[in-house]
């Protein structure tokens, strides 16, 4: 492990830096707490082990601190003391400490607090991989991978409130497979996962870097491109719907040697307009209706209702 010794007593501050490399540890040393708290900053340690009585940044101090950090990961924090008082321990308890030590430190007493330290800090490690996984997951479809309505919700709405601060335009594609309802009627659906995991792999791949593509619901994704007009946004959508034709995966509802396709309706708003993002979805999502209805494998632009 990684352990921060903080003493203002060089020889006691020296036996504990011993003490932990004889066990096996990395250590970092600190003379103060205020020095300790700069350690801390730079590279959090899994373990602080730091006196109680040193100037002004003393041990009851340090650990407030330690405790008030809200960065990923836990700090394993040993009090020590040359008091012995059981008044003390408390306090150190109440400022955050995991467990005390008393001065002079045995060998035997170090590395049974540090075993309880590791099984601790293992445990907070693995319950913050646990927190990561479901917070990924809350916010991206399990199917493709990609992000799903809910993170779509937020990060439409901070674009949209960037857009009106800073008067900059952004475009909206709604995407649909087409007949894909009669492919997974004809494939089964586990056909149907692998060919919208497929399509939606090729989407993310067309994408130029800061746009993005969420999984809207079942055979349908949208597209979000930042500072992009209708005309710009045709051509990357465009890049997109052809990727997704040299696919080839078969279709059969689209006919004799028919492919899977994919249509989409496009919409924009420019710098300086205040429509919702809602309604920029409604407008994206009548333009898909409109390829659709034109035939399908094919783009449309929304009708602005200033046109």
């Amino acid at each position: 492990m990684r352990i921060l010794v903080v003493d203002d007593e060089p020889l006691s501050r020296h036996v504990l830096q011993a003490a932990v490399e004889q066990l096996g540890h990395q250590w970092t040393a600190a003379q103060d707490g205020e020095a300790a708290w700069q350690c801390f900053n730079q590279d959090k340690p899994e373990v602080l082990i730091t006196d109680l009585l040193m100037p002004e940044v003393d041990g009851l101090e340090l650990c407030r601190r330690v405790r008030a950090d809200t960065r990923a990961g836990y700090t394993y924090i040993i009090l020590v003391t040359v008091l012995g008082d059981r008044h003390d321990v408390v306090r150190g308890m109440e400022a955050g400490a995991d467990d005390y030590l008393i001065k002079p430190v045995q060998l035997f007493d170090l590395q049974a607090r540090l075993i309880a330290a590791q099984r601790v800090t293992d445990l907070h490690a693995e319950l913050d991989r646990h927190r990561a996984e479901l917070a990924h997951l809350a916010r991206h479809d399990p199917l493709t991978g990609l992000g799903n309505r809910r993170s779509l919700g937020e990060d439409l709405a901070v674009l949209h409130a960037r857009s009106q601060r800073y008067r900059r335009g952004f475009a909206l594609a709604m995407c649909d497979i087409d007949r894909f309802k009669a492919y997974n009627d004809a494939h089964g659906h586990q056909a149907g996962d692998q060919a919208l995991r497929a399509v939606a792999a090729t989407i993310a791949q067309e994408l130029r870097g800061g746009d993005s593509v969420y999984r809207y619901g079942g055979e349908e994704f949208l597209l979000v491109l930042p500072e992009q007009t209708l005309d710009t946004a045709l051509v990357a959508v465009e890049r997109v719907r052809s990727a997704v034709e040299r696919l080839a995966i078969p279709q059969p509802a689209a006919g004799p040697g028919g492919i899977l396709t994919l249509s989409a309706g496009i919409a924009a708003l420019g710098p300086g307009e205040a429509p919702t993002a809602e309604e920029l979805l409604k407008r994206a999502d009548a333009a898909l209706y409109r390829a659709k209805a034109a035939g399908r494998n094919q783009l449309a632009l929304a009708h602005s209702p200033a046109r």
